[in-house]
């Protein structure tokens, strides 16, 4: 049977300590043990279903990543208190002083060097590669032009060269299953389309046992001596809303497409993967799960600055949505990379990658009527005599 991830999730039963439909809450820092030698045995090498400490699990924050591995297909998974703490902590596990890898650009000040490249040209991800490269890293769909990964030609590119492959599926959660493709492992900021309700901050790295294993290490796991813990009842609320995520992503997907659309045949120039005209179109098509349709995140050059802040602007007044720097709320959010998210990248890298002043990204709502949602972008195009 094909995999599909909402029956995945829909299939992990947990019951409450008394037996209640949702898990209860553990509000606990630090956890009992009946012996001395119990406790030594727990240190030694760790005792399935006995807790010892937050910092290295609570059951809250386990029943949230036994549903989130289930949802990537994942042997394991770990719940931490930020996206970028996954992605850190996932990368420290693997990589030391000296050490290499293919992607983003904060880890040099840590003895780590970084190639930040254009990931969807695989001679480049090849030819990057040093014999102390010990990660590719990317996003599966990217920020903010909404580039597709290869994930099954890059896992064949870090097979070959024995290193691992990370991918962060935060922009589309069930629309991809990395881990199927061929990921070695996936990080999510829960904050955005898993949570869906943008009041909490979260993250998550699923892999295999041993990964999360090492993680997690008493005495030499990353996350267990970095400290990223998610607290208890976060979890337990994000448990909750994971529930609905296969719902909301569908009309995440349904809006995006139509605006994408219309937006299109007014003759902006739209980045979007399910548009035919994206360059990486048919490669989507042989990657996601179909039945998720492409996304819920849209990029729209409007040329220049002014323009963009101008349309944004009239989009917010006349109630498209909010000017806000995330994603995968309920309420469609715009904001311009150059100038927030993307304004730590060189004014010639944004260049080289196509990053304009004028580019505006929307994560598009779950609005009931998306038609009546474009006609008051229309209305607010209008205003400024654009179409």
């Amino acid at each position: 049977m094909k995999f599909d991830p909402s029956n995945a999730i829909q299939d992990n039963l947990a019951f409450g300590e008394f037996g209640g439909v949702n898990p209860s809450i553990t509000d606990s820092a630090t956890y009992t043990f009946l012996s001395q030698e119990r406790m030594e045995e727990m240190f030694d090498h760790g005792i399935k279903g006995c807790f010892l400490y937050s910092r290295h699990w609570n059951p809250s924050d386990r029943y949230l990543a036994t549903a989130l591995a289930r949802m990537e297909d994942s042997e394991d998974a770990l719940v931490t208190a930020s996206g970028m703490s996954a992605i850190s902590c996932a990368i420290l596990q693997i990589c030391s002083s000296d050490d290499e890898m293919i992607s983003e650009n904060f880890l040099p000040k840590l003895g780590i060097n970084v190639n930040f490249i254009d990931i969807t040209d695989l001679d480049v991800v090849e030819n990057s590669i040093t014999d102390k490269t010990k990660v590719i890293y990317c996003e599966g769909i990217s920020n903010p032009l909404l580039e597709v990964a290869d994930i099954p030609k890059l896992r064949e590119i870090a097979d070959k060269h024995d290193i691992k492959l990370i991918i962060d599926n935060t922009f589309s959660p069930m629309l991809l299953s990395p881990i199927r493709l061929g990921a070695h492992v996936v990080v999510h900021s829960l904050t955005k389309f898993i949570n869906g309700t943008n009041d909490c901050v979260a993250g998550c790295i699923c892999s295999t046992k041993d990964f999360i294993g090492e993680l997690t290490d008493i005495n030499s796991g990353a996350s267990m001596l970095l400290g990223p813990v998610l607290d208890s009842f976060r979890s337990a609320s994000i448990l909750k809303n994971l529930h609905t995520l296969h719902i909301r992503i569908q009309k995440h997907s349904e809006n995006a497409l139509y605006i994408a659309e219309q937006l299109e045949q007014l003759g902006f120039k739209t980045y979007y993967p399910g548009l035919h005209s994206h360059r990486q179109h048919e490669l989507i098509k042989t990657l996601h799960n179909s039945k998720y349709g492409f996304g819920g995140m849209i990029a729209v050059d409007f040329k220049d600055v002014e323009t963009a802040k101008q349309i944004i602007v009239a989009m917010q007044k006349h109630k498209v949505g909010y000017l806000a720097v995330s994603l995968g709320f309920y309420k469609t959010l715009f904001s311009m990379p150059s100038h927030s998210t993307s304004s730590e990248i060189p004014e010639a890298q944004q260049k080289k990658m196509g990053l304009t002043n004028g580019l505006v990204r929307f994560s598009v709502g779950i609005d009931h009527d998306i038609e009546r949602s474009f006609d008051r972008i229309k209305k607010s195009l209008k205003k400024l005599e654009l179409i």
